[in-house]
Order: structure tokens, then sequence, then C-alpha cells
């Protein structure tokens, strides 16, 4: 069988996004090396169409969001229908599952299989901007309902993301877990130098859904009860000025590192954290806190999240509040270090990007290899 065009959509990507990001890029890769035609459509501040490691990128302009730190979307339906029309894809992969949902609608009209991947749940996204949980339940419901009628198939990275879909009895949904880079993120990247107390690390993008404020609430728990630590926070978004002015008012030891961009630094920071922490409440996989295992640093992460499935006993779980992290971070360090660290790093080994890769082709009915067609004209 030729290879497949996979056109891929995907809103709220940035040059500073983290996880999402990764996953495009690797699956991309993925694609590409197994003789598929992958071609990502992302929005952007003007456009561009460019050959890449992950195949063709084309970039359309999109408005960005108020309040978001700089995500924009494809809001212009006709010029992406256009696209999807010129570009006469075998297959269609969306990462959006608000304002992009329409095009497993064109996708139905056209013929054309489609996946949707949810890479965040429904509730959970609602209910942290303030929905309350039963309005939230209600909502996802119709949506997952609408969502799972208009594709082929949907894509779950853990058996928590795909409860909800399983609650409003939709019959299409595949697993496909993500991966992490296990020669990048290793444990041989930590630093030798000296240590003055614990050193917690949050990678995470700054924004209301990622719950970033639970790292300080955290850390100040912590320190109150004499536990000398420090926190580091490599991202930014929405919330990053009000983090560091609360930081400074509350003489909290942490150090804002804005984007990491350098994946050599961010991996020697994963891999030189004692524990890294993961508190947002609405995480389906959680890329970040992947990689820290593999570079052998343990994880705390949110109970409401769908880590607690990927970390095994290479991480705890805890309630959504600071005592509980400081708990669970204290139950952490209370094991000894060797024998946590290599746990992390061993839980880390079951998930390569090749077996997502494959999975995520499967979900296509797509060859795991294929024979590469010539591009069209």
């Amino acid at each position: 069988m030729s290879g497949l065009r996979i056109v891929r959509l995907a809103n709220f990507v940035t040059p500073a996004s983290g996880g999402l990001r990764t996953a495009l890029r690797e699956l991309g890769q993925g694609y590409a090396a197994a003789g598929h035609e992958p071609v990502l459509v992302v929005p952007g501040e003007r456009a561009s169409d460019r050959d890449t490691e992950q195949g063709r990128v084309i970039t359309l302009p999109g408005p960005a969001l108020p309040g978001t730190g700089g995500y924009r979307v494809l809001a212009d339906r006709s010029r992406v229908r256009g696209l999807l029309e010129a570009l006469e894809p075998d297959r269609i992969e969306v990462s959006d599952r608000t304002t992009l949902r329409w095009t497993g609608e064109w996708a139905r009209r056209a013929r054309v299989p489609s996946v949707m991947v949810s890479h965040e749940t429904a509730d959970g996204v609602l209910r942290t901007w303030g929905v309350p949980g039963r309005a939230a339940g209600r909502l996802a419901d119709r949506l997952n309902t609408r969502s799972a009628w208009a594709y082929s198939r949907i894509v779950c990275t853990t058996e928590w993301a795909e409860r909800e879909f399983v609650r409003v009895g939709a019959r299409n949904v595949v697993r496909a877990p993500l991966g992490v880079d296990l020669d990048h993120f290793r444990p041989g990247r930590r630093f030798p130098a000296p240590r003055d107390g614990v050193v917690l690390l949050l990678c995470s993008r700054l924004s209301v859904e990622k719950r970033p404020g639970m790292a300080l609430d955290t850390l100040a728990t912590l320190r109150a009860q004499g536990v000398p630590a420090s926190l580091i926070v490599a991202g930014t978004g929405p919330l990053a000025g009000a983090l560091a002015r609360s930081a400074r008012e509350r003489r909290l030891p942490v150090e804002f590192l804005g984007h990491v961009g350098d994946r050599e630094r961010l991996a020697e920071l994963q891999a030189s954290a004692d524990i890294c922490l993961a508190p947002g409440p609405a995480e389906t996989f959680g890329l970040a806190a992947l990689e820290a295992l593999a570079c052998g640093t343990p994880v705390v992460a949110s109970a409401s999240s769908a880590l607690p499935e990927v970390l095994g006993t290479a991480g705890l779980a805890a309630a959504d509040a600071p005592e509980a992290f400081a708990r669970a971070v204290r139950d952490m360090l209370a094991r000894p270090e060797p024998a946590r660290r290599e746990s992390a790093r061993a839980r880390a080994e079951l998930f390569g990007w090749q077996a997502s890769v494959d999975a995520f082709l499967s979900a296509h009915d797509a060859p795991a290899r294929a024979v590469r067609k010539e591009a069209s004209t």
C-alpha cells in the first residue's frame, strides 16, 4: 500500500507550547518515517509553508485569543476548508476538541476518514474554568456525543481520558499512548553540583487549567513544615506575572525561567530536580511528567488527572490541595533516592515513541510501513 496523505490540524500551538507541540513533532516524524505524507496545519501570526522533519507544515494567519498568553486559532473556516479541499487528504487528524470540531463533519461529507485526538477531558477543562461540576458534566456529554458522531474515530491517550466517551456510549474510541525520547531524557543529565535542600520543578504552561499556583502553595506548605525546599518553574503563560508577584510577596524561593526552548537545558533541569510537580487536574497524559520520569525524577501529580495511570508506582497522586501535595512530596522523599530514581526511569521505558506512532497509524487504518507515493502537483 502506498503512503497516505495525513493532514493534521491543531490549534493552541505556539513556539512556547509544551506537550502538544512535542506530540505533533514526534508523530509527524514517525508518520514520515513510515512512508506516509504528514501535513500539519496550525495558526500563526503570518502565513508560511515549509518542509520540515515532521513533514510539511502550513501556517495560516489566526487571531490571538485574549488572556491565553499567545494562543492562536484557525478562525477562518472558508480558508481552512479551501486548503483541505486543495490538499485532498487521505486522512485528517484533529487536535482541538472545540473550535475545529466542524472539520469532522467536513470529512464525513468528503468521505475522508477522520480522527480526533483527545488531549484533555472536556469536563475537566470546563471545571477548571469555573463551570460547576454537574453543569460541566452535562455540557461535556453533549460535546463528546457530537464529536463521536462527527469523527470516524476518537483517540484517547489513557483509559482515564476514554471514560467520558464511554459514558455517552461512544463506540469509535481507540487507545493510543504518547511517548518519550528515552535517549534525550535520561538520568545521566543530572547536575553533579551540591544541593542546598529539596529542589522541586514545575514544567508547565502557566495557565488556569494547569493550576500552577498549586506548586507555590505546596512549596509554602513544605517550608512551613520545616522542609528546606525551593522551586524552579520552567514555562510561561498568562499567569506568569501573577505567580511571580505572589512568590515575591510570600518570600518564597522560586526561580522563574520562562519558556525553556533549549531541549538540552530542559532535560538537565528535569534530571537534576528531586521531584517534579504536575498539579493540572485535567491532564490526560502529561508529557512533561513522563520526560521527568525518563530522567529518573519521580513525580507528584493531581489525583484528578490521568497521570496516576501513567506514573504507576514511580510517582504519587495527591488530592488537589497544598497539604495533600506536600504530604505526597514528603512521602516520596522518604523513599531511598536510588530506588525512587530507578523506579522512575524503569516506568518511562515502557513508553517509547515508536509504539505511539504505530498506535496512531492503526487508528488511521494506515500501515506502519508504507511505500511512499509521489507528492501530487
